[in-house]
This record gives C-alpha cells, sequence and structure tokens, in this order.
C-alpha cells in the first residue's frame, strides 16, 4: 500500500510538472501485466490489490455518506440512504453487465494480439458507457419515487430515500465511463491507474461530504452531490488516461462510435452477467422490503451492517475480476491449460481472503459499526445480520471466481441460469414460503448462505463438465481457440 501511495504521487507530480508524458507507450508499459506466460501467482496478486484498494475505495465513497449522513443527519437519513442502494444495483446492473463484455473482449484481443478489434471494442464501449449514462439519470428520476414505494419505504424515510437517488442518478454517466474504462485498463493488467485516481476522488468526496453536510446541513442531498463529483473527477482521469496513452488499447475520439458487430458481441457476453446482477437485485430488493416491515432502526442497522460486509465482498470480488481478466487473455492466447490453473489459484486465495475478513468483521462488528451509529439498537440489527453473513461470505467469493472464469472464455448463459436459479430463485421461495412461517431477521438473513452454497455446488459441477469437454474435443490441444459458440454449445 505504502509503495503504491508513493507511486500515485510520483504519477501526480510528473503530471503537473509536464516533464513526463504519463501515458506514453513506455510509461503505459509499466502497468501493464503478462498474463500469458510465467508463474501466476505472483502475477494474479500484483493485479488483485490494486484493484481490491479500488473497489474499497468505491465503497469508502457510499461508508462516506453513511457515516456523515447517520452521525450528523439522523437515523431518518441514514435508513433513507441505505434504502436506495439494492434497488440503484437493480437498475444499473444491466448497463454495468456490458462492461464485462468489454473486459472480456479486449482481454482476448490484447491476448491474440488483435490491434483492430482491440480499437474497435474499446471506442463501442466508451461510446455505449456514454449513451447507457444519459439513459440512465432519465430511468432513476423518473422511477425512484414509485419503485420505492412499491418497496413499502416508511413515510418518514421516502422523501429523502428520493431526493438521494434523483441526485445520484444524476452522475450516472460519469459512473459508467469510469467503470467501462477501467474495465478496458484492467483486461490489460493495469489495475494500478484506476487505483490512483479513485484516490484523488475519495479525498474530494469525504471533504465535500463534510462541507455539504456539516456546514451547509444539506443532508443527503449533500452526500449526493458530493458523490456525483468525485465520481466525475474519476471519469475525466480514466477517459483521458485512454486517450492519452500510446498502447494499443489508445481511445480515439475522431473514431469514437459504436461498432455492431462488436457492441454484439459485448451483449452476448455482458448481457447476460448484467441481466444476473439486475435479477439478484431483485431478490436483494425483496429482503429489503422484509426489512423495511420492521421499521427504521432496523433498516438503519442492516445498512450499517451491510455496508461493512461490502469491504470483504470488494476485497473477494477482486479475484471475480482477476478470473475474467486472466482467463480472457489466455483464451485469446490459446493457453487452455492456464485457464484451469487460473481458476485454482484464484479459488486459493478467494477461501483465505473471504475467511480472514469475514470472521475478523464480525469479531469487530460491535466497535465498527459505531462508526456508523451510536445507538445501541442500530447496532445490535448491524451485528445480527453480520453473524449470518460475514462468516459465509467465502463461500460468495468461491461462487464468483468459477463465474469469472467462465465469462472469461466466453460462457456467460451458463453461469447466469445457474446463478438465478440457486441464489435468486431461491431467496424469492424462501421469502414468500420459509421467512412467511418464521418472520424473523434471523430468518431472512439466513437464505444467504444456504443460496450461496446451492449455487457454488452447481456452478463447479457445470466448469467440470464443459472444461473437460472442451480439452478432450481438442484432444488435448492447443492449436486452435475455442469459439464462444462452441463453449455455449457444450455447456
Amino acid at each position: 500500500m505504502k509503495k503504491l501511495c508513493e507511486e500515485a504521487r510520483a504519477e501526480i507530480c510528473r503530471m503537473q510538472k509536464g516533464t513526463v508524458d504519463p501515458m506514453s507507450e513506455s510509461n503505459s508499459k509499466k502497468y501493464e501485466i503478462d498474463m500469458c506466460n510465467g508463474p501466476l501467482l505472483g502475477k494474479i496478486l500484483i493485479f488483485y490489490i490494486p484493484l481490491m484498494l479500488s473497489g474499497v475505495l468505491q465503497l469508502l465513497f457510499n461508508a462516506a455518506d453513511i457515516a456523515v449522513v447517520g452521525r450528523f443527519a439522523g437515523n431518518e437519513s441514514l435508513a433513507a440512504v441505505g434504502s436506495t442502494g439494492s434497488l440503484t444495483n437493480l437498475i444499473v446492473n444491466l448497463f454495468m453487465g456490458l462492461s464485462v463484455g468489454a473486459n472480456v473482449l479486449v482481454a482476448r484481443f490484447y491476448g491474440a494480439g488483435h490491434k483492430k478489434d482491440l480499437k474497435e471494442t474499446v471506442q463501442t464501449a466508451v461510446a455505449t458507457a456514454v449513451i447507457g449514462g444519459i439513459i440512465l439519470v432519465f430511468v432513476g428520476f423518473f422511477a425512484a419515487k414509485p419503485a420505492l414505494a412499491l418497496m413499502a419505504t416508511p413515510e418518514n424515510v421516502i422523501d429523502h430515500s428520493v431526493l438521494y437517488m434523483r441526485i445520484y442518478f444524476a452522475g450516472m454517466p460519469f459512473m459508467m465511463a469510469y467503470n467501462f474504462g477501467s474495465a478496458v485498463l484492467r483486461a490489460v493488467g493495469d489495475t494500478r491507474r484506476p487505483l490512483y485516481y479513485l484516490m484523488i476522488a475519495g479525498v474530494v468526496n469525504v471533504v465535500l461530504n463534510l462541507i455539504f453536510v456539516i456546514l451547509f446541513n444539506m443532508g443527503v442531498a449533500g452526500v449526493a452531490t458530493a458523490t456525483v463529483i468525485s465520481q466525475a473527477i474519476s471519469a475525466v482521469l480514466v477517459v483521458r488516461c485512454l486517450i492519452r496513452t500510446d498502447g494499443v488499447y489508445r481511445l480515439e475520439l475522431k473514431g469514437l462510435k459504436i461498432r455492431p458487430d462488436k457492441l454484439l458481441r459485448m451483449i452476448q457476453i455482458g448481457v447476460p452477467a448484467g441481466l444476473q446482477g439486475s435479477l439478484f437485485s431483485i431478490s436483494n430488493v425483496l429482503i429489503q422490503s422484509s426489512v423495511n416491515s420492521f421499521g427504521s432502526i432496523a433498516m438503519a442497522g442492516n445498512t450499517a451492517g451491510s455496508n461493512v460486509e461490502g469491504f470483504v465482498y470488494t476485497s473477494m470480488n477482486a479475484f471475480h475480476q482477476a478470473a475474467i481478466s486472466f482467463a480472457g487473455q489466455n483464451y485469446g492466447a490459446m493457453k487452455y491449460k492456464r485457464v484451469g490453473k487460473v481458476l485454482l489459484i484464484c479459488e486459493g486465495l478467494v477461501i483465505f481472503v473471504g475467511l480472514a475478513m469475514g470472521n475478523a468483521a464480525y469479531f469487530f462488528a460491535g466497535h465498527i459499526l459505531k462508526i456508523y451509529s451510536t445507538d445501541p439498537e442500530v447496532i445490535s440489527y448491524g451485528v445480527l445480520r453480520m453473524s449470518y453473513i460475514c462468516v459465509t461470505y467465502f463461500i460468495c467469493g468461491m461462487m464468483d471466481v468459477i463465474v469469472g472464469v467462465l465469462r472469461g472464455m466466453g460462457c456467460s448463459i451458463m453461469p447466469m441460469l445457474v446463478s438465478l436459479t440457486g441464489a435468486c430463485l431461491f431467496r424469492v421461495v424462501w421469502i414468500y414460503t420459509i421467512f412467511q412461517q418464521v418472520r424473523t431477521l434471523s430468518c431472512l438473513y439466513l437464505s444467504y448462505p444456504i443460496s450461496w452454497v446451492l449455487t457454488f455446488c452447481v456452478h463447479l459441477i457445470c466448469f467440470a463438465v464443459v472444461y473437460r469437454k472442451l480439452l478432450r474435443s481438442r484432444d488435448l490441444k492447443e492449436d486452435a481457440p475455442f469459439s464462444a459458440e462452441e463453449i455455449q454449445e457444450n455447456a
């Protein structure tokens, strides 16, 4: 971490002095990772650490919102900010899934050395991000109030929730631009520069949170505005990086347009991932609605607990992203046996991180939750949630890693169907059956670990069958690539 901070400071100083082009090819190369040759463990960790820290910084945006609003604007405002999370994910995830498609395509073309296809994919990805972000601005504005009402958001909370959500969605073009841009950089192994940009944006976010809420008494509007401004900063920096690099993934604005063939392939890979995320969010919306029925104090505790869990999940999810990029590049380079090695290494690492961080978060839950609220009842509700989820969270990480490898190979529909059945559908059924008989938060939270175990087992079986069929169909030869269509047929 210290080394990364020193590199970030040096990078900023060079940019300010103008003595070195920070995005020159020679400078850009040092950020890239050769995923197709040599030992994998060290390279995966080099890829993982900045990506994990980037995810943590993104969570700190929301954590700063929640902590500041909870301490200085009250429990109702805290509940309002937290109650929008699952609904926001429901709306955004479909578009964000396309960034997964962009990541896979860029990694594949980069590994295969197809420069023209890579450039067209980058241009299509950025154009899609801009258009998708603009669409989401209007969707969020008009859908906020009716959707929150359907979630049974309490009357003393809903107006604050609507205001927060509408301002937050005004920043969607920036959020989309950053996520698509960083997906391109991840695909070539660069996870450090997105981290540097988030460091800058994160400091701005925290400072503006304090100014808007404490000095100007803006409440939820203040934290939402601070988040939008910080997202704009990170988006400008990552797009600037893509424009100024001399690497093969350079973004040329004059060629910025959507190529139908590249968009179609992004859709084939990304839309199932996005649908999975959106439909997952339906189950989370139902769970949030069930939590809402216990009142604003339970909502506040649930919000605080889920926010802490987010740091554990993000630390594990970085291995999911690593699996996508490493599997994608090796797939493109026709080194299929390394794909299996990527899976084994990422699974081992995610188990270790998930167990360590999940149990640590639960052990110190009582102290950590005081950051969000000093109300003992709010803290008790947060600890209850974490007792069911944090300790078993590593299983969710294992599930995500398998999905990441499958997506890196271009197989997206099968993991989507498995995940939706094993997790989303299961939770919905649980809410309308088991939970109706035992209406307690403990019963509600128990649906999470059970769904992870079921889904992981099915994913593991599917991967084993698909991978063996692929290798057998080519007689263990690695002299020709498998197409996405072949993978889907075997799946």
